[in-house]
């Protein structure tokens, strides 16, 4: 574990390259230290002149993308015009830093959810929010028009997503009622195979820095990877990214979800098919339900015992509602 000294003195010689000798650093302090990754904010100093910064680090797993396979992938979104911070150096050694390491840009503007819907309380609320949501389509637009056949990206991957969550489950060997029903009733209905595109995999409210009514960038690539534009379209939709706000407010809490699909149809010249959206509405709530038990499995088996984690656990039974709640809008 590399302290805040050693680590200040460390960055400074990384960003000698991309910045230049004689490069500072300053004002390093921790924003969050999550189970993956841990961000940092600072100031890097060259010639007098002086750049914020963000440092992201932690220990590679099998489940996250590397530092390196990120720095392409938003690269690649911008390139397509997806707003994404300016990447000055990622690498996936842990020689520099202790650990795989990025470093970007920071951006001004919002992450946290709440604040975000207190700024469209006011009279003109309702056209923020739409502007945003079109924004966050066009945003999305643009990530799954990246160039992803030209060069892969290090160590980007495909997976069957049913396939995933189906075994993510088992492995925990703990299962609903309700969870065998949503995955049977996906393995029965499964929709044709639509184009494979770059995935971001996380898109949601609170990975997206906002600026007044503006999406400034789309941060947490670490899940990114390739497979089919419905993954991020129906993740964006579920219950849980509405963060309380109403059904009518489907797609993140900003409008509803036929505005939202129909801003990305438009932005993105392509047609969604509406039911295969749907068998995506109900596999990317599935995926939630198991990631809250598998953060409960987390706390209850000791590996990191955490009173947040228990409670995450405790909304597999809302993610059981909203299961039973997306096949009976399907029922015949």
């Amino acid at each position: 574990m590399v302290d805040a000294a050693e680590l200040t003195s460390r960055l400074a010689a990384v960003l000698g390259r991309p910045l230049g000798a004689g490069t500072s650093v300053e004002n390093l302090r921790a924003l969050t230290g999550g189970a993956s990754r841990t961000t940092w904010a600072f100031d890097a100093v060259t010639g007098g002149q002086r750049r914020a910064l963000i440092l992201r680090t932690g220990p590679p797993d099998d489940v996250h993308a590397g530092m390196e396979l990120e720095a392409w992938a938003q690269a690649a979104a911008a390139a397509a015009g997806a707003p994404v911070p300016h990447i000055l150096v990622a690498d996936d050694s842990p020689a520099a830093l202790g650990n795989p390491f990025l470093v970007c840009d920071e951006i001004k503007g919002e992450t946290i959810v709440r604040r975000i819907q207190r700024h469209f309380d006011g009279a003109d609320g309702q056209a923020g929010r739409g502007r945003l949501l079109r924004q966050c389509a066009d945003a999305l637009a643009a990530i799954h028009r990246a160039d992803i056949d030209h060069e892969r990206g290090p160590g980007l991957t495909q997976q069957d997503q049913l396939v995933e969550w189906r075994e993510r489950l088992d492995i925990m060997a703990d299962t609903t009622a309700t969870f065998e029903w949503g995955f049977r009733w996906l393995a029965a209905n499964r929709p044709e195979h639509s184009s494979t595109v770059l995935v971001h995999g996380d898109f949601r409210m609170g990975n997206l820095i906002v600026d007044g009514s503006e999406l400034a960038a789309v941060l947490d690539w670490e899940l990114v990877h390739v497979g089919q534009a419905y993954e991020d379209l129906a993740w964006f939709c579920i219950r849980a990214w509405r963060f309380g706000a109403p059904a009518s407010l489907g797609a993140g809490g900003l409008g509803s979800i036929e505005s939202f699909v129909r801003d990305y149809e438009q932005a993105s010249g392509t047609t969604v098919d509406r039911m295969a959206l749907h068998w995506w509405l109900v596999l990317a709530t599935l995926r939630w339900g198991v990631i809250c038990r598998y953060q409960a499995e987390r706390h209850l088996t000791g590996q990191s015992r955490s009173v947040e984690l228990a409670t995450i656990g405790r909304r597999v039974c809302e993610t059981e509602w909203d299961i039973l709640n997306l096949l009976e809008e399907i029922r015949p």
